[in-house]
């Protein structure tokens, strides 16, 4: 990949069940209408239930995150703004039960393996059928039905999921996202710098353009 190739993609750190993972793909596709170029988004996946995953890989919804009914309240406001900011539509109750972990191990999966446009697809799909319409993106079933909606085959999720080399990539990333410093979603970063959070599409302009 050439230098130019290179600097025609942003890295965005993100977990599907981060609403603000979702209002910051909002801003950025606002960013990317006013672009003469493309920017493709290199997403690494992070895992915000990590401090609750039990060895066998499900949830223990009874650790204590810090994230008391306060926090959640002041976080649903605070999507409440930038849902109007961005006019964007979504679910406002927040995903706190769902593991995204089977939608992160089969979207980079599908990253490594398929065309820019068909994990994108997916990718979106995905984001779309969690706070859009309410669907457990942790279940198998689920990520077949929208697998098969954006026109790959429904009996790959299953072979993904049972593939213990993709969730170990996953894994794999996960640590490198905290080597490198990222403690929080969303975070978009381009040619050494960084932005945290649902940031305007302004921000991701000065961030990729410098201006």
């Amino acid at each position: 990949m050439s230098e130019q190739q290179a600097n025609q993609r942003i890295t965005v750190y993100s977990d599907y069940v981060c609403p603000f993972c979702y209002l910051g793909r909002a801003s950025l596709e606002q960013y990317q209408e006013t672009r003469e170029e493309p920017l493709e988004i290199d997403w690494r996946p992070f895992d915000l239930r990590s401090g609750q995953r039990r060895a066998d890989g499900t949830i223990d919804h009874s650790v204590d995150t810090g994230k008391d009914e306060e926090y959640f309240e002041e976080a649903k406001e605070g999507v409440r703004r930038l849902q109007a900011k961005y006019d964007v539509e979504m679910d406002l109750d927040m995903a706190t039960d769902i593991d995204s972990l089977p939608a992160q191990i089969v979207s980079y999966a599908l990253k490594q393996s398929e065309d820019y446009e068909t994990w994108l697809a997916f990718d979106e799909a995905v984001l779309d059928a969690l706070w859009r319409d309410g669907r457990d993106i942790g279940d198998a079933d689920v990520l077949a039905d929208i697998a098969d909606s954006v026109g790959i085959d429904s009996e790959r999720v299953g072979e993904l999921l049972a593939d213990e080399t993709h969730r170990q990539a996953v894994h794999e990333q996960f640590q490198r996202a905290q080597q490198q410093g990222v403690t929080g979603v969303p975070t978009f970063a381009y040619d050494g710098h960084a932005a945290r959070g649902a940031v305007p599409p302004a921000q991701l302009e000065r961030l990729v353009d410098g201006v």
